[in-house]
């Protein structure tokens, strides 16, 4: 009798939290598949198939046009070969270690002006250990509003004083450094700024420059977190400290292999002292798995393509111009980006939104990502478009195209009501 109760009482529990599945998965019934969830299927790239038809695909961040080249495609089938997807086998710390990842790590450093890098397995669980691991108790952290859910949730892992300041408010920032420093000197802690690179929603950059200036005032180590601006921001494309000039100043850089790369993995960049003190107290990576060998030979080639192959980074930046320059010429309200994240603006509710979304892909066959509220204020409607290399200017003629089309018919309140009603045949 005991064990029956108890077992009703954990389904009792379970039923409790999953009930309540939060402010987008309360939509997951009407969402998943089509919204949430979709399945992109076919050769990555600018045309793919959704739901059995074909669609010009904005929703990818194959920056350069890396997860289909030739060259990377050849070198991670030869990789998967010579070594299979489980070696190296174990933690890097235990028996994980190679020549190959010590060799990406060198390269990966020189590349983005750093005495060393240290290789990781994934981004997001990347930058949540990094902040774990350099930050103790007494230590202070000032990060900027917008910042990526990996950064949030590394904060919420601080066991010290937070502050925050409003987006790319410099003149808010230096209130919190004056705050952090006074805490910081009582303590005997440290102070870590945290902002990113290039803000992957909005598309602006971080105004690294004038927060580094700061540190003509201020005691603080620098993190960036230039997850969207590697590969794609300053002349030889190592980011975005490259594209400000501040790489000395820039104290700890992370960057994820999930974007230009199209691969998976990520690496942090700093001092050797920074690097090694990591090594050895990242908690994911000394319990986990070290990354596999074909995703190491494959991180290599693609290092090399951006490296030597700067046509492909032109060829991004030729469709960015274009895609942005004719969406502000027809009277797209495109926010604050200046970098290839495009997220175009439209005013309705979540219905307006969802039947949009709808006419896109069903009737001019346009696959995008759709932001709406909470994830942004209530009556506001973000478009989110990713251009890459591997886009023509047709396709950014037509999108634009399209989009004007899609423009006039929110305005004529053709996408208004209380349901989607497109969805009925879907």
């Amino acid at each position: 009798m005991h064990s029956l109760i108890l077992k009703q009482r954990e389904v009792d529990i379970f039923e409790k939290f999953t009930s309540n599945k939060g402010n987008i998965g309360q939509y997951m019934k009407q969402a998943h598949g089509y919204f949430a969830f979709p399945k992109l299927e076919g050769e990555i790239g600018a045309r793919m198939k959704f739901r059995g038809k074909e669609v010009l695909t904005w929703s990818l961040n194959n920056y350069i046009g890396l997860a289909n080249h030739p060259e990377v495609r050849k070198a991670d089938a030869q990789a998967a070969a010579d070594w299979g997807l489980a070696y190296p086998m174990g933690a890097r710390m235990m028996s994980g270690q190679t020549d190959y990842h010590e060799a990406l790590e060198r390269d990966l450093a020189a590349f983005v002006n750093k005495e060393d890098a240290f290789l990781l397995n994934f981004g997001y669980q990347g930058m949540v250990s990094i902040i774990d691991a350099i930050c103790g108790r007494n230590d202070v952290i000032v990060y900027d509003s917008e910042a990526h859910a990996c950064i949030l949730d590394g904060v919420r892992l601080h066991m010290g004083k937070r502050f925050v300041f409003p987006h790319n408010d410099i003149t808010n920032l230096r209130k919190q450094l004056e705050r952090a420093t006074k805490l910081a000197e009582k303590q005997g802690g440290g102070i870590l700024v945290i902002t990113e690179g290039v803000f992957g929603m909005s598309g602006d950059l971080g105004k690294l420059d004038e927060i580094a200036a700061l540190k003509k005032e201020f005691s603080f180590r620098l993190l960036v977190d230039d997850a969207h601006g590697f590969g794609t921001m300053g002349a030889t494309g190592a980011g975005s400290p490259e594209h400000f000039g501040v790489q000395d100043e820039v104290d700890i850089l992370f960057c994820t292999f999930a974007k230009s790369m199209a691969s998976i993995g990520a690496f942090v960049a700093s001092s050797r002292d920074v690097c090694n003190y990591l090594r050895y107290n990242m908690r994911s990576q000394t319990f986990a798995k070290s990354l596999p060998m074909p995703l190491v030979i494959g991180a290599q080639k693609r290092l090399e393509l951006l490296k030597n192959s700067p046509e492909l980074r032109e060829k991004l930046w030729t469709i960015v111009n274009a895609l942005q320059g004719g969406l502000k010429a027809a009277g797209f309200d495109l926010g604050r980006t200046n970098t290839p994240v495009t997220p175009v603006y439209m005013k309705g509710g979540v219905v307006e939104a969802t039947n949009v979304v709808v006419d896109l892909r069903e009737n001019y066959g346009i696959f995008c990502s759709v932001v709406v509220y909470p994830v942004i204020p209530k009556g506001e409607i973000i478009l989110r478009l990713i251009p890459t290399a591997t886009h023509s200017l047709q396709d950014v003629e037509y999108t634009i195209k399209a989009f004007s089309e899609v423009r006039e018919k929110l305005a004529n309140g053709e996408y208004g009501g209380t349901e989607v009603k497109q969805m009925g045949a879907l």
